[in-house]
């Protein structure tokens, strides 16, 4: 019986899975699929599809389109759901940019109460964190960043003490860091940068999961002398451009995980004192510059061995450079400048074979610690030792620095020639020895130096000509040689150097014609150019200044046409232009987009001023005075909407002032003295608001009585009185000068001579004389 009815089960099993064989379960029995979303989690997302609508400017990125009922919400674009329950767990909409709006208290989004990641980023979202923000207790990832929030964060913000990433970054938030945020003991990444927090900073102290930490750019306004050594897990602390004071947190060297410390622009002052150090520390970037610390460098700097970019610039240390910062061993980028440093430069910094960057300019050291021994694996790249008190020979082991791609030996004293040596470095991309005492010839080493991008030596004692080789610098922006010696002809084969932005040789002893057809090529990427105080003479041709195209095309850096070949222009030296207007300097970042400048005064220029100056749209500056031009004013000025400054004094121009002129809203400077200029002057605010010494020596003219009158000035003898035809109408509208000046802010100056360059850190415009 036993054995029969094992055999009637045995027949069993075989029809069953005979069966099953042919009768396939579902995929469903063998493998379930993820439940459906839960009803209440899509319609809080139906809620807030409201505030996301369907469309958004960029086809790649997230959309709402799909959220609608008839699909599975956990198949809608940007939601997740759990794989067991079906409840939404994350919900990334990040660079939804046409969201524009707020989140109220009882918006969908604070339904989803299941939540672990979120990410709002850069969605156009605007107004108060709600206190419903506490509702998603579960959210372990948290971005609103790149969004205008504004107010303080809700203490409800506690509530989330499950996160471990937060980031606040670039919004509006104002106050405190709430105290509640206390609570966040297993946040390990804190962004709040960008914003206008003033206080908190004490609570960071519990986060003792922190391994990032970054509260840049904010207001903070305290010091930073609580305890931070408890945060063990802390790699990265970066609290620059606030208002933090105080001495420096030597706890967070106690830190044995912490890589970097980025402290400057601040108040911090004091000596610097590091205190207890960590036997272990992996500490890598340390940034106190823009601070008030002062006294001298600590020679401990030297016991944290990992150390491989240090930055200290723009406080106020003095004595000298402690000899153990040669022991750091991985150092690859130094910066003193801007102290009180003085006395000799180590030799043993040119003995590394890491460092790459070193700056030491804007301090007080007078020479080399002798002998100064370059090693044959020296890697430095940047040398920038200008504004010192260095009176010595130009430095023949530079040479050796075969790597160098920017030199900055300015405002020193070094004399002697520039050496032909200097050949050797042909990756050199910026020379500046400007303001030395440099003597003999600018050396013809550019077939070699095919980077080369800038170059100043102006105010040296050089003397000959020129350089032929130059021609090979096809990536040439600025050249300088204002103040020397240099005898020669106009260069009109830089004129093949499309992209030369900046060309200025004032004050020295250059001749004979600009204009020449068979050699005259054109400037086409001119912005700025000054060959004032030579001894040019010749007239220009009517269309002289036709393809100057950079002096009347609007670029920005994106569509700039010599962008793709200039490569990546992010080079230690920002350029800029200072200019200097009653004696208020005017930072204009950017030069080589913003600002246009022609300085052709002080030479032997005669025949008319060319009419294809007014194709100039974009220029800032003219300067043609002190030269024999005749003829009229070209109405075609008028056409320069941008003019600032136009001089053209002290020469024999004739007839009347176009009265277009009087239209340039941003003219704030004029002068048309010493000319042979009759009729009647323009009645605008602009011309009236000029002082009496502006239209003097020119006997013809009328209408000076108001302006005269005002500067305390008697006015000029009138031979007769002006023509009633020539009176402006009373109907014209006159530009309110100030109004104005306001509106344009920065670009308004005055002066009469576009001055010399100054290029170590910055290209600084003197207008005056």
């Amino acid at each position: 019986m036993m054995i029969r009815s094992q055999s009637y089960c045995f027949r069993g099993i075989i029809t069953i899975s005979f069966f099953f064989f042919l009768n396939p379960l579902p995929n469903t029995f063998a493998s379930p699929t993820r439940p459906l979303c839960r009803h209440d989690q899509r319609d809080a997302l139906l809620e807030l599809k409201k505030v996301f609508p369907s469309h958004t400017l960029n086809d790649d990125l997230v959309t709402t389109l799909s959220w609608n009922k008839s699909v599975d919400c956990c198949s809608w674009g940007g939601v997740t759901c759990d794989d067991m329950l079906g409840e939404v767990i994350s919900l990334k909409l990040q660079s939804y940019s046409t969201a524009n709006t707020s989140l109220n208290s009882t918006s969908g989004l604070f339904k989803l109460h299941h939540l672990r990641h979120l990410d709002l980023s850069d969605c156009s979202l605007h107004g108060e964190i709600p206190s419903s923000i506490g509702n998603l207790s579960r959210l372990t990832y948290l971005d609103l960043s790149f969004n205008q929030f504004i107010g303080e964060i809700p203490p409800s913000i506690g509530n989330l003490n499950q996160l471990r990433y937060l980031s606040l970054w670039s919004n509006d938030f104002r106050g405190n860091i709430p105290t509640s945020m206390a609570n966040f003991t297993k946040l390990s990444d804190l962004n709040l940068k960008g914003n206008q927090f003033t206080g908190g900073d004490i609570i960071l102290a519990n986060l003792t999961s922190l391994s990032e930490l970054d509260l840049s750019f904010n207001h903070f306004k305290s010091s930073l002398s609580v305890d931070l050594s408890r945060l063990q897990n802390l790699e990265r602390f970066i609290g620059n451009e606030n208002s933090f004071f105080g001495p420096f947190p030597s706890s967070l060297l106690m830190i044995s995980s912490l890589k970097m410390i980025s402290l400057d622009r601040n108040h911090l002052e004091g000596p610097l004192v590091f205190g207890n150090m960590s036997s272990s520390s992996k500490l890598r970037s340390l940034d106190v510059s823009y601070n008030k610390f002062g006294g001298l460098i600590p020679t401990s700097l030297s016991k944290l061995q990992s150390l491989y970019s240090v930055d200290l610039s723009h406080n106020n240390f003095v004595g000298q450079v402690p000899r153990s910062i040669s022991s750091l061993v991985d150092l690859s980028s130094l910066d003193l400048s801007y102290n009180k440093l003085e006395g000799e430069i180590p030799y043993l910094l040119w003995r590394s074979s890491t460092l790459w960057s070193l700056k030491l300019s804007h301090n007080i050291f007078s020479s080399f610690n002798k002998p100064v021994e370059v090693v044959d694996g020296a890697s430095i790249r940047e040398l920038n030792l200008g504004s010192n008190s260095l009176q010595v020979p130009f430095p023949q082991w530079i040479c050796k620095l075969k790597d160098l791609w920017a030199l900055d030996l300015s405002n020193n004293r070094f004399t002697g020639s520039i050496p032909q040596c200097l050949k050797n470095s042909t990756s050199l991309s910026e020379l500046r020895l400007q303001n030395n005492s440099l003597s003999g010839f600018i050396p013809d080493v550019f077939i070699n130096l095919t980077d080369l991008r800038s170059l100043d030596v102006s105010h040296n004692n050089l003397v000959g000509k020129l350089p032929r080789s130059l021609i090979h610098c096809k990536l040439m922006r600025l050249l300088n040689v204002d103040g020397n010696k240099i005898n020669d002809t106009f260069p009109f084969w830089l004129g093949s150097l499309e992209i030369l932005k900046v060309l200025v040789l004032r004050s020295n002893a250059f001749h004979g014609p600009v204009y020449n057809p068979t050699e005259y090529i054109g400037f086409r990427g001119l912005r700025i150019i000054n060959i004032a105080t030579n001894n040019f003479f010749g007239s220009l041709s009517q269309d002289y200044f036709a393809n100057w195209t950079q002096m009347y095309m609007v670029w920005s850096n994106e569509d700039s046409p010599e962008s793709d070949s200039m490569g990546d222009d992010s080079h230690m030296y920002e350029d800029s232009i200072d200019l200097v207007y009653k004696g208020v300097e005017t930072d204009f970042t950017r030069i080589f987009q913003a600002f246009k400048a022609i300085d052709f005064s002080g030479n032997r220029f005669r025949g008319h001023i060319p009419g294809s100056i007014g194709e100039l749209s974009e220029l800032r500056f003219l300067n043609l005075s002190g030269n024999a031009f005749t003829g009229n004013i070209p109405p075609s000025l008028a056409n320069i909407t941008n003019l600032e400054a136009l001089d053209l004094s002290r020469n024999n121009l004739s007839g009347e002032i176009p009265q277009g002129l009087g239209k340039l809203s941003f003219l704030s400077y004029i002068n048309f003295s010493h000319n042979h200029l009759q009729g009647f002057v323009p009645q605008t605010t602009q011309f009236q608001s000029q002082k009496c010494s502006s239209f003097m020596g020119n006997s013809g003219l009328f209408g000076l009585e108001k302006i005269c009158k005002e500067n305390h000035v008697n006015v000029p003898v009138l031979t007769s009185q002006p023509p009633k035809e020539s009176l402006p109408d009373p109907k014209e509208p006159v530009l309110n000068w100030i109004a104005a000046a306001i509106a344009f802010g920065p670009g308004v100056f005055c002066g009469l001579v576009l001055g010399h360059i100054f290029t170590s850190y910055k290209h600084e415009w003197f207008i005056a004389r």
